[in-house]
């Protein structure tokens, strides 16, 4: 295991100390939303979800209650199902369940420092372990959310492409009214809890905001071509931007797009970028690169942790403990251990877009 040592690299011993300088910190963008159900200790490592099925819905289409059929009043239909005849009891039905299950996981994050670096070092070592834990502990809860969420089977593709393999575009306003399409026939609920309305202020060039929404989780990299959809409205617009989300730098439609640095692309996944108009950002310059992007409703997916675990909870024994391991106390640590997992709750009532993004060359 390594230790923090006295022998930093750089050591401003004996130096005009500068000031320290910021770092990279993750953006916690996806664990905002969703539906958290914080598990007290003893209850088990599986969680499960229940819900019931309306009528005319199935495990395999949840939201649905009209059945497909060609040419045919599927309303009327419905309705005359539940019609009753003279003299005649009717049949009794029993609820459907659709049950979801979840176990939690157990991640940590450790470091270790030396007597002689808490002691001696102008930096305080300690202290700056424990900054690092809290990020360090809250993306690892972002991308674990991620991976579930990225597993979605409501998929939409960019450009003409029908898999990843196949994605030779971007994100696009069509593509984007396909989505919205696709969620409300799925009876999914705009954000309400997240997102506040922000009403008209009179100001030149401002636009009221509306606070229901699908929020879309995008990484940094498509932020320009979120900018060029027709009647986008940047966050510098927004009558008071300070009501603006975390991250979040406009919207369009019925949309608010949040960007993050941190729901990277899957690099050289999708089609020959070679001819395709605008050119696709790409690692090689073969395929393009291909980004994951979330769209979300309420309670579309769910987060699971332990009560008494808290994800900001941080762990720091200090030099000095002695013991066999450590006669002289001359090991400290500082971490986190934690137990998290998320669930991807309605498939309907949420979206994954896989696309290319602009490269910008000319």
């Amino acid at each position: 295991m390594a230790i923090q040592t006295l022998d930093i690299p750089a050591q401003r011993i004996g130096q005009s100390l500068g000031r320290i300088l910021g770092h990279a910190q993750p953006k916690i963008v996806l664990g905002t939303v969703g539906m958290t159900d914080s598990r007290k200790k003893n209850t088990g490592a599986t969680v499960k979800y229940r819900r019931w099925l309306p009528k005319g819905a199935t495990t395999s289409s949840p939201n649905t209650f009209f059945a497909d059929a060609t040419g045919v009043d599927r309303s009327a239909t419905y309705v005359q199902a539940q019609q009753t005849s003279e003299g005649v009891t009717p049949n009794a039905e029993s609820l459907t369940p659709q049950d979801f299950s979840v176990s939690q996981l157990q991640f940590n994050v450790l470091y270790g420092f030396t007597d002689q670096t808490a002691d001696l070092s102008e930096d305080i070592i300690p202290k700056v372990m424990e900054e690092m834990v809290g990020e360090r502990t809250g993306l690892i809860c972002e991308m674990q959310l991620f991976g579930v969420l990225k597993g979605c089977t409501n998929k939409f593709y960019g450009g003409t492409g029908t898999s990843r393999a196949t994605v030779n575009g971007g994100i696009s306003i069509n593509l984007l009214r396909r989505v919205a399409r696709s969620l409300m026939a799925n009876h999914a609920e705009p954000v309400r809890r997240m997102f506040m309305p922000i009403p008209a202020n009179g100001n030149y060039g401002t636009a009221p905001i509306g606070g229901y929404c699908f929020p879309v989780f995008i990484h940094t990299d498509l932020a320009a071509d979120i900018r060029d959809l027709p009647n986008f409205t940047p966050v510098e617009r927004y009558p008071d931007a300070s009501k603006a989300v975390e991250g979040e730098f406009g919207r369009c439609e019925e949309f608010r797009f949040i960007a993050s640095p941190d729901l990277v692309s899957i690099q050289d996944a999708g089609a020959a970028i070679a001819g395709v108009v605008p050119a696709l950002k790409s690692l090689t310059g073969t395929s393009a690169d291909v980004y994951q992007v979330i769209v979300g409703s309420q309670d579309a997916w769910g987060h699971v942790g332990l009560q008494g675990f808290d994800k900001d909870n941080i762990t720091l024994l200090p030099t000095g403990q002695k013991d066999k391991a450590d006669p002289h106390g001359q090991r400290g640590y500082v971490g986190s251990i934690f137990y998290y997992n998320a669930v991807r709750l309605n498939e309907g009532q949420m979206a994954v877009v896989e696309v290319g993004a602009n490269a910008l060359t000319s």
